[in-house]
């Protein structure tokens, strides 16, 4: 009878012991959405007041950002165009597309947002193309695709390019296409990243410059 009161009792220490360790975990998730969910509630405040900054400029300022913006975004649209027409890629209009997405005044928000086109066109690439070549292009296909593309992008963490694997897939399953739905997927993707690349160096060359002749941005 002691034996099984001691065992009882080893058994019901181990029950609390777990209990506890479980009560921890969940308070320390707990912890951690609410903080994340401060972060971004920071973030999305913090852009907002960017907006605000920015639309309260003298309308000089304002014109000469958007001069000097859409320069650079035209010169990396075409130098991102031009080869894609000398190699004979019948889309290459989707390189000057995302040199122009991705071009940005900061070359930080320039790198950021050139990390999100390219993830999320290899994300939606990858998904379509395998949901396309297992299921085919139909509809109920389609809408799975478009949630795994996206499920996918948050898992990796890289939310903010979920949009782009979206519509990657969209045009992986719905856009008529002649020859090889791999070769369509394959030229996508790497025309995507042949504008992320052409974007990255336009904008890096104007910074620098800028900080040769003193110019602020």
């Amino acid at each position: 009878m002691e034996a099984e009161r001691i065992l009882r009792r080893e058994a019901g220490e181990e029950a609390a012991e777990r209990a506890t360790e479980d009560a921890v975990r969940s308070e320390a998730a707990i912890v951690e959405t609410r903080r994340a969910d401060r972060d971004t509630s920071r973030i999305r405040w913090l852009r907002d007041q960017a907006t605000r900054l920015r639309k309260r400029l003298p309308l000089r300022r304002r014109f000469s950002g958007g001069l000097a913006h859409g320069v650079m975004s035209a010169v990396a649209a075409i130098a991102a165009y031009l080869p894609t027409q000398l190699l004979g890629l019948r889309e290459g209009f989707w390189a000057a597309i995302t040199a122009v997405a991705v071009a940005q005044t900061e070359f930080g928000a320039t790198r950021s947002t050139a990390r999100d086109q390219f993830s999320g066109a290899a994300i939606g690439g990858i998904i379509g193309l395998a949901a396309y070549l297992t299921l085919g292009p139909t509809l109920p296909t389609y809408a799975a695709t478009v949630v795994l593309a996206i499920l996918a992008c948050w898992l990796v963490n890289v939310a903010s390019a979920c949009r782009l694997a979206g519509i990657t897939a969209t045009i992986i399953l719905l856009v008529p296409h002649l020859g090889p739905v791999e070769r369509m997927a394959g030229s996508r993707v790497l025309e995507v990243g042949w504008g992320v690349t052409v974007a990255i160096v336009t904008v890096w060359l104007v910074t620098r410059l800028n900080r040769w002749l003193g110019i602020r941005s």
